[in-house]
């Protein structure tokens, strides 16, 4: 487990798991450590996956500073791990809040990226947002299933405001809601940081203006994944992240939510590797 010092001091911690050609993976959460990310499906059978745990979450260090939990205070936490792992440039992965985060970087430092994936990414950094319809559009598309009669109002109240969370509703973050959905929602508890959770979307962590700007520099490819059940982002805001980057794909896969390696991983891991090997 290589472990490393960030600029302030704070020591990071990096989990290496398969073999082959390394892929830099951040998690999302926000603020979750990087043992929910497993391993991507089955794809450490193919490469090297190199996932980070994010400062205070995992193997890695509190802070002196809370306030360097914020998105684009971490981005050069990414560079420090870079060059600490002696990558010239990376293939970079990237799930949910974690994609803000490589948004960021791949702005601030688009000549060491080499292949950017988003899987369903939240593209705040580009001031983009899942919206509570497009939320509630997608859990409708779930109404078939034994659950959605108690989901579904719960999960409404929550977008409206009205309700506190409620793990009624954490099926619709799932595209299969089986005893691997349960036991990795399960964990998420003890593998999340709150407090670093609440302050990575900050006021003052993005300007969508100047990322988008930065972004024009970015020669890498760039595939942005989306489940074709998920609410946030739902397809049609996946294909508009994708928009933002000169040269970027969106691909949407049937039957998949938010973890869409969890959901089919054949299938993700056959698509991810034909972008990442092309």
């Amino acid at each position: 487990m290589p472990i490393f010092t960030a600029a302030d001091g704070t020591r990071l911690a990096c989990h290496l798991r398969g073999a082959g050609e390394p892929l830099a993976v951040l998690p999302g959460g926000p603020m979750r450590a990087s043992a929910y990310l497993g391993d991507l499906g089955g794809l450490s059978a193919h490469r090297r996956l190199a996932l980070l745990d994010l400062r205070g979450t995992g193997d890695s260090a509190v802070p002196a500073d809370p306030a360097t939990y914020r998105c684009d205070r971490m981005v050069e936490d990414v560079e420090v791990w870079r060059s600490h792992m002696g990558w010239e440039h990376m293939d970079l992965v990237a799930h949910s809040a974690g994609a803000a985060l490589a948004m960021l970087y791949a702005a601030r430092h688009p000549h060491r990226i080499r292949r950017l994936l988003l899987i369903t990414p939240n593209p705040s950094a580009l001031g983009l947002r899942a919206t509570p319809e497009d939320r509630l559009a997608a859990a409708r598309l779930r109404a078939g299933e034994p659950w959605f009669a108690r989901a579904f109002p719960a999960f409404r109240a929550w977008l409206a405001g009205e309700a506190e969370f409620d793990d009624a509703f954490l099926p619709f973050f799932y595209g299969r809601w089986d005893d691997a959905a349960r036991a990795h929602t399960d964990a998420e508890l003890l593998q999340t940081n709150d407090e670093a959770g609440e302050r990575y979307f900050a006021d003052g962590a993005f300007a969508p203006d100047a990322t988008r700007a930065a972004l024009a520099a970015l020669t890498a490819p760039v595939l942005v994944y989306a489940g074709a059940l998920d609410g946030g982002p739902a397809p049609d805001l996946a294909r508009r992240t994708a928009e933002a980057f000169p040269d970027a794909e969106c691909t949407v896969q049937p039957g998949a939510a938010h973890y869409p390696w969890l959901d089919d991983p054949e299938r993700f891991v056959h698509r991810t590797l034909a972008f990442l090997d092309r």
